[in-house]
């Protein structure tokens, strides 16, 4: 309904069969922008999409480049920084998860596990790219006192147990060697050690090694035997080598994948141990500083800076773990934060005592330690009771898992009574159910696996004994 006022203000129009009507302008609503305002807005909007949010001066990847790939694996991050924050910030996240940790000390010798992908590759580059940079400050010291930590890299040679034909090992072994050999010096050993080794020099390796993966039936269990035995040969070449540090690779993508795995192989118990950056549980304690990095940053920066990757064993995986896989990738690809999401989620476990780094001579070292016990609530190495370990895939038990009941033959535990020493997942997916077979499986693992579990066996009935000691007669008490 128009008005016919001359005094109103409403921004209605009057009545054109009005006597006197006059046409009037549209009047404009306060919240409402005019047109150049709002085209000055959306050509500012578009300016600001294509500048990094951190420097806030270059271009973002996306604007940068025209690789394709480089964007398409790079996800939001390739339309929020610039090339060189991108490298900043993930380079970032590693030297900080070093750092806070206290993951490495000048006197140590790191061993890099590199399996030629993508994890391990940019592990190697950033421990380079800190060697490199402690080896500027240790020429430009005057006295040296600090001297510059050492770096190795490792492959461990899978071919007995996978179907990789030997032309095409022999040549990916060929540009791994190209790899480290191309990097800055220091120079960095590099080992190619087969997974027999694990049992030492002795005749038939082979052999038993493949007579022992073909007794798994389970495929889940034969793949986290293989992934015990690649853990167990680094260990080897760390200790015949010198080696005080192990780093792996281990991204956020793959520990969200592993919470998950872990979860459904009831797992539960000792999933905190596997997702930290420390794991002092081994004789030669294992970091992993990329946990915070997930895989879309690593392929992308594999991509920006040219970094040669060469992929070997990682095939598809199967049974549980190729299931879980899938489903964390299709849960990234509805939401990228997805896999932070899990790995958060599972980081607020509390963590075992030895997921922190054994305290030595180094201040730098004992402060982080002590840091870190802090935020986590740790108690004290004396406080804690001696952990045991399944004797397959060296998880953390209790010791009410353990039958105290094991027989013992001349000074060694039965057959029933290390498979009773493993854990629930490992007897469930890697020990066969038949008597007899059990039997010949235990007698084809390696000699440091049967006597892990017979420390194991022993160590339980000790612990076992302390706790009902005040229960227990003497000797010289008649039980009247």
């Amino acid at each position: 309904m128009a008005c016919n006022s001359g005094t109103c203000l409403s921004g209605c129009y009057r009545d054109d069969t009005s006597i006197g009507a006059a046409e009037s302008p549209p009047v404009a609503k306060k919240n409402e922008p005019l047109n150049d305002v709002v085209n000055s807005r959306r050509t500012t909007e578009h300016l600001d999409n294509s500048i990094c949010i951190k420097c806030k001066v270059n271009t973002t990847i996306a604007a940068s480049t025209a690789d394709v790939a480089v964007v398409d694996c790079g996800g939001s991050d390739a339309g929020r920084f610039c090339v060189d924050c991108f490298r900043s910030n993930l380079f970032g996240k590693f030297r900080l998860a070093v750092t806070a940790n206290a993951m490495i000390s000048p006197s140590d010798n790191v061993l890099v596990a590199f399996s030629g992908g993508t994890c391990s590759r940019v592990a190697l580059q950033f421990i380079h790219e800190m060697q490199t940079k402690a080896q500027k400050n240790f020429d430009a010291s005057r006295d040296r006192a600090l001297p510059v930590f050492g770096v190795g890299v490792a492959f461990i040679d899978e071919k007995t147990c996978s179907a990789v034909s030997s032309g095409y090992l022999d040549r990916a072994i060929e540009e791994m060697k190209l790899i480290v050999s191309d990097l800055a010096p220091p120079v960095k050993q590099f080992h190619v050690v087969p997974t027999e080794t694990i049992y030492s020099p002795e005749a038939g390796a082979k052999d038993r090694l493949n007579e022992l993966i073909n007794a798994v039936s389970d495929i889940t269990g034969k793949e986290d035997l293989l992934e015990h035995f690649r853990m167990l040969s680094l260990q080897k070449i760390a200790i015949e080598h010198g080696y005080t540090k192990v780093l792996l690779g281990t991204c956020t993508s793959r520990i969200a994948c592993h919470v998950l795995e872990a979860t459904v192989k009831g797992r539960g118990y000792s999933l905190a141990a596997d997702i930290q950056y420390v794991d002092a549980r081994w004789k030669i304690p294992v970091v992993l500083p990329l946990r915070d990095c997930p895989i879309h940053e690593l392929n992308m920066l594999c991509n920006l800076d040219s970094l040669m990757t060469v992929e070997v064993f990682n095939g598809t995986r199967a049974g549980i773990n190729g299931l879980i896989s899938s489903f964390v990738k299709l849960l990234q690809e509805e939401n990228p934060s997805r896999e932070s999401t899990i790995m958060r989620t599972a980081g607020k476990l509390t963590p075992f005592h030895f997921n922190r780094m054994p305290e030595d001579n180094d201040y730098n070292g004992q402060v982080a330690s002590r840091r870190r016990q802090k935020k986590y609530n740790l108690k004290t190495k004396d406080a804690l009771l001696i952990e045991s370990f399944c004797p397959i895939c060296n998880s953390p038990l209790k010791v009410s898992n353990f039958e105290t009941s094991s027989n013992f033959d001349n000074g060694k535990t039965s057959p029933n009574g290390i498979g009773a020493a493993c854990c629930a997942s490992c007897q469930f997916q890697v020990l066969p159910k038949d008597p007899s077979s059990l039997e010949n499986f235990i007698s084809l693992l390696p000699p440091s696996m049967v006597s892990q579990a017979e420390d194991g066996v022993r160590l339980s009935q000790r612990q076992l004994r302390e706790q009902i000691e005040d229960c227990l007669l003497s000797d010289n008490e008649d039980g009247t």
